[in-house]
């Protein structure tokens, strides 16, 4: 079952949760060219932390549609170093959020959950049927954990109530307005600033994370959120849907692409001290293909798009450090 739908955002008012990050600031970017009202809320203005305040914001702004991307998210040594942070923000979101949304009677609710709800040596492609069928990589269960639990209470609501709230499971992101923090960002925006520092310095040579043999999908955001839309409007079901390019990079060779594309011509260093990760990602995206969506955005392009918006600051955490 695809479970193809028709939902029309013409003149609805959707609240896009985590308008300030990389996915959901490019939703609103996106859902500008659809007919619709876009709803935010700064942090300073809603701590989607907190129950009751979750619940008064909605009930005064009255969105017919939800999409949550609020998350506490980062990569690897992120995950390893705060897993209470990552396990008890990102339910306390979603729970408020979720419930909220049920409550004031949302008509459509899209959660963002994430491909590593998987489980570390799940088959590959990873079909959405690969949920729950063993243990996930350690070193981020914590966030897969709580991202399991989002979808779940979709599930849970869309049963018992028949609230019309959907899940979808992004691949490994990149593009405009990620986050470059040294040491909490993920893969592309950490390289990415990396071989930026490391070519401004003239360095010999660049530290890459673990053996480089990991085999990853990466999508452009922009084409992430423009899934995000698709799916909104064509896309009703239980089950979560896998949104992915369906290309897939060793480490090794993205690395070296994202070297060549900010310019840095040094030596690339694994640093097989480091852990890898899940030795091999890639979603089986079928069933959002056969309700008619594909990437298009080319990696290199889409990496030189991020480059760019690194260099004119654009991204988050962007105080630039020599290499060392």
């Amino acid at each position: 079952m695809t479970g193809a739908s028709t939902y029309d955002l013409t003149g609805k008012r959707v609240f896009v949760a985590g308008h300030r990050g990389m996915v959901g600031s490019a939703v609103v970017r996106r859902l500008a060219s659809e007919n619709c009202t876009v709803l935010v809320a700064d942090r300073r203005e809603l701590d989607l932390t907190k129950e009751e305040p979750t619940l008064r914001w909605l009930e005064a702004n009255r969105p017919e549609v939800v999409v949550h991307a609020a998350a506490k998210v980062g990569g690897i040594a992120a995950n390893n170093n705060f897993p209470v942070d990552f396990l008890c923000d990102n339910l306390a979101l979603e729970l408020n959020v979720i419930r909220a949304s049920h409550t004031v009677g949302v008509q459509r609710l899209l959660f963002l959950g994430s491909s590593c709800i998987y489980p570390k040596h799940a088959r590959q492609p990873i079909a959405e049927s690969e949920l729950l069928t063993g243990p996930l990589e350690p070193t981020n269960e914590w966030y897969a954990i709580a991202k399991i639990a989002g979808l779940k209470m979709c599930q849970a609501f869309r049963r018992q109530y028949g609230d019309d709230f959907i899940s979808i499971m992004p691949t490994n992101l990149y593009g405009r307005g990620d986050n470059y923090h040294p040491d909490h960002s993920h893969v592309p925006a950490a390289l990415i600033r990396r071989f930026h520092e490391a070519k401004i310095v003239n360095a010999p040579s660049v530290s890459v994370w673990g053996t480089g043999t990991p085999l990853r999908e990466f999508l452009n955001v922009e084409d992430f959120a423009d899934a995000c839309v698709f799916l909104m409007k064509n896309y009703s079901n239980d089950l979560p849907i896998n949104v992915g390019s369906g290309d897939e990079f060793s480490i090794a060779d993205f690395a070296a692409t994202v070297a060549e594309v900010v310019g840095y011509e040094g030596e690339l260093v694994f640093d097989t001290s480091k852990p890898d990760g899940t030795p091999r990602k890639l979603l089986d995206s079928s069933r959002l293909r056969a309700l008619g969506w594909r990437a298009n955005t080319p990696l290199r392009s889409g990496l030189a798009a991020a480059y760019q918006d690194f260099q004119k600051g654009y991204g988050r955490h962007l105080e630039v450090r020599a290499a060392t």
